[in-house]
């Protein structure tokens, strides 16, 4: 699998439109991922940084302008929106909430991959960074999920992972306390500031030589958290 590859997160609960897509994507040179509802998919821009996202928006859980509003708080990459709704003043409210183009289903795979190359050459959204992330003696492999301090193996809940890789995705960056916890427990969670404390200080157990005094992931008062780059 090449390094360069974009990632494109697909955000639809139909299965039949990830079995065609996904192939599609990735025959076009593209690394595809994959959510099946608002939640997962505000959790997997969050954690995965894609370098653009398609969104339906007749999602189970919620609806997709909604998604696309709460995503827009925390991700400035290209937006599609896929969706069987064909009514100009759909297409106008999603625009004006952020999104970078629509597409109606049915579709022609190769005009939606011809918007997508188009909305990708436009942004300025940063790569993912490829292999592990070094920070001092902490080292964050994000594709194996694997995480080591001086060579040791630290254990990690999937959620301890999770708010440790969206901060390592961005370095020395403070992210909110409301794009973390969006973008780990989902948008349901957007103002339990608490998860945050709870995690942030198991972390430090984990990580830090000094947890009292943390030198790694560090407090900016009443905003939120940031990884010493």
């Amino acid at each position: 699998m090449s390094a360069l590859r974009h990632r494109i997160l697909v955000i639809d609960d139909e299965p039949q439109i990830h079995r065609f897509l996904g192939p599609a994507l990735d025959a076009a040179g593209y690394e595809a991922l994959r959510a099946d509802s608002g939640q997962e998919g505000l959790r997997g821009i969050a954690l995965w940084s894609p370098d653009a996202v398609v969104l339906d928006l007749g999602l189970p859980d919620m609806d997709g302008k909604d998604v696309l509003e709460k995503a827009r708080a925390f991700y400035e990459g290209p937006i599609l929106i896929l969706s069987a709704r064909d009514r100009e003043v759909e297409k106008i409210e999603a625009l004006d909430r952020g999104a970078n183009d629509y597409v109606e289903k049915p579709f022609g795979v190769g005009e939606l991959l011809a918007r997508l190359r188009v909305a990708l050459r436009q942004s300025s959204a940063p790569r993912r960074p490829t292999g592990p992330l070094s920070f001092g003696e902490v080292v964050i492999d994000l594709d194996r999920r694997l995480v080591t301090k001086s060579g040791a193996p630290v254990k990690l809940s999937p959620k301890e992972f999770e708010l440790l890789a969206r901060l390592a995705l961005s370095p020395g960056k403070v992210l909110t306390h409301k794009e973390l916890l969006v973008g780990v427990w989902g948008a349901a969670h957007a103002d339990d500031t608490q998860y945050l404390r709870v995690f942030v200080g198991q972390l430090r157990q984990k990580l830090e030589d000094d947890p009292g005094n943390p030198a790694l992931i560090l407090t900016e008062p009443s905003v939120g958290y940031r990884l010493r780059d």
